[in-house]
């Protein structure tokens, strides 16, 4: 009798925590979908005000000066990720521009994390995501627009260059063409960016570098130089980098940081052929 008391004590305790467990659930689901729900309604927002009237700053001045925030391995320290709209947090556009098929977006999954990934927004020929930082004391949020490359994501180019204060130009080293439709990228982008000032800070970034270095020498010294040449004209740093192996991707990201926040930290030039190049 005492034993089947205490089955039955034992199955009413487990019914409970199952109901726990599916009422958290449904609450994580619904968060979630108000977080989807409101990136959405930003950038439906965004798209009506695009030509409407005169752009400004996206973010606000701080009212104390920025320093990176102290971690073991010396990079910025990360301290949320999400879809937060709270009034402390500096909101910062960071637009993609390239061909397809050239690891646009696994660059970026390299950078916010699969979690984050998750959460992305997803459209046709454009991909939200979302990267915070603790830098200081201060909450910054980066909001990543990658502009899918093909003819019909032509259309995002206008609103994803609209104030954002940086603008990463990539193509695939391992394939000139995407290199020389570069130079179209960025006349497109200094359209739309500031009514053609093109205040971003620009970036030149070749991918897939793990594969470059399977190319004979004198293909690398190639491209190397054309590389270099277009980021002269752009006015912009190069780097080479491998999402696969997340070569120079949180670098990239911490030099963006660096510009825009006047920190005290610099990068290191790099010509080496063979070697990832970092140029400016």
């Amino acid at each position: 009798m005492g034993q089947g008391k205490g089955i039955n004590e034992a199955d009413g305790k487990m019914t409970q925590l199952c109901r726990k467990i599916v009422h958290v659930n449904l609450k994580l689901n619904i968060l979630d979908r108000v977080a989807v729900f409101r990136r959405l309604f930003r950038f439906i927002w965004d798209r009506l005000l695009v030509c409407s009237r005169p752009t400004s700053a996206q973010y606000r001045r701080l009212d104390r000066p920025l320093s990176p925030a102290p971690a073991e391995d010396g990079e910025l320290a990360d301290l949320v990720s999400g879809y937060e709209t709270d009034s402390d947090l500096v909101s910062l556009k960071i637009s993609l521009l390239g061909d397809c098929q050239i690891g646009k977006t696994s660059f970026v999954i390299k950078y916010v994390g699969d979690e984050q990934e998750r959460k992305s927004l997803q459209m046709k020929g454009l991909n939200l995501m979302d990267k915070t930082l603790l830098v200081k004391g201060a909450r910054i949020a980066f909001r990543i627009w990658d502009v899918a490359g093909d003819h019909d994501s032509l259309d995002h180019v206008p609103i994803a260059c609209k104030d954002a204060v940086a603008i990463l130009f990539m193509f695939d080293l391992t394939s000139r063409c995407t290199l020389n439709s570069v130079i179209g990228w960025y006349s497109q982008a200094r359209k739309w960016n500031k009514c053609n000032r093109m205040t971003a800070i620009p970036v030149l970034i070749g991918t897939k570098f793990d594969d470059f270095v399977g190319l004979p020498p004198g293909v690398q010294w190639t491209i190397v130089t054309q590389a270099r040449a277009y980021a002269k004209v752009m006015k912009a740093t190069l780097f080479f980098s491998s999402a696969n192996h997340n070569i120079n991707v949180n670098k990239i990201f911490k030099f963006v940081t660096a510009k825009l926040f006047n920190l005290p930290w610099t990068v290191e030039r790099n010509l080496t052929i063979g070697e990832p190049i970092v140029d400016f």
